[in-house]
């Protein structure tokens, strides 16, 4: 489960903690809630929640890929750890509901209202297809360690667009959150695919397995 505190302590810092360092227990969820930016508890296995922990995962397996492309000199990583950054503001979007949150939290949360972030997004999608062969088949992921690991971004990537889309239909999260997670997957996987071309990677292909037929 994604352990929040940080986040809200970092969104609403007292002036205290402004001056020292956060410690990273704060004991306020032994009892099992936690809090949203808007100061409203709830059970930690609450659907903000959820959605909270997928962008949360997410971000931690584009720390894995970037490793993975950095060794690889593909020149993803920047792209990758631009990224990181901008799903942590996606999470302060989550944690403070639109409908409940102050208009000073609206103001300090919102996300990409212009549409720039999901514009760039696809200029990023368009480049890097240009480079590689049109797309025939389902590929299954594969095509080294940083492709591999981009393709397992992209599912958790979905999987948080998934919990991530009710809140934006019930407009407690904002619209462009939900454009950018889904252009995200759309990004990722084109960065798969990418990494597999640039190390001279062979994906691999889907095949119906016969029905009988062992490997």
């Amino acid at each position: 489960m994604y352990n929040e505190s940080p986040l809200i302590r970092w969104l609403s810092p007292s002036s205290a903690e402004s001056t020292r360092r956060i410690k990273v227990y704060t004991r306020t969820g032994d009892k099992g809630q936690s809090s949203l930016f808007t100061g409203e508890r709830r059970p930690k296995n609450d659907a903000h929640f959820e959605a909270l922990g997928d962008v949360d995962e997410l971000t931690s397996l584009l720390g894995v890929a970037r490793e993975y492309c950095n060794e690889a000199n593909n020149g993803l990583t920047s792209k990758l750890e631009k990224i990181q950054c901008l799903l942590q503001d996606v999470n302060s979007n989550v944690a403070t509901p639109r409908t409940k949150a102050s208009d000073v939290k609206l103001a300090r949360t919102e996300f990409d209202i212009e549409g720039y972030l999901v514009t760039e997004l696809e200029s990023w999608i368009d480049e890097l297809d240009t480079q590689l062969p049109p797309l025939q088949n389902f590929i299954l992921p594969s095509g080294g360690k940083a492709a591999s690991t981009l393709h397992v971004a992209r599912a958790v990537c979905r999987r948080a667009e998934r919990h991530i889309v009710p809140f934006v239909q019930e407009e407690k999260v904002d619209q462009s959150v939900g454009k950018y997670i889904n252009r995200l997957s759309d990004f990722l996987f084109t960065a798969a695919r990418f990494a597999a071309k640039h190390e001279g990677r062979e994906e691999t292909i889907y095949k119906k397995v016969e029905r009988g037929k062992s490997a």
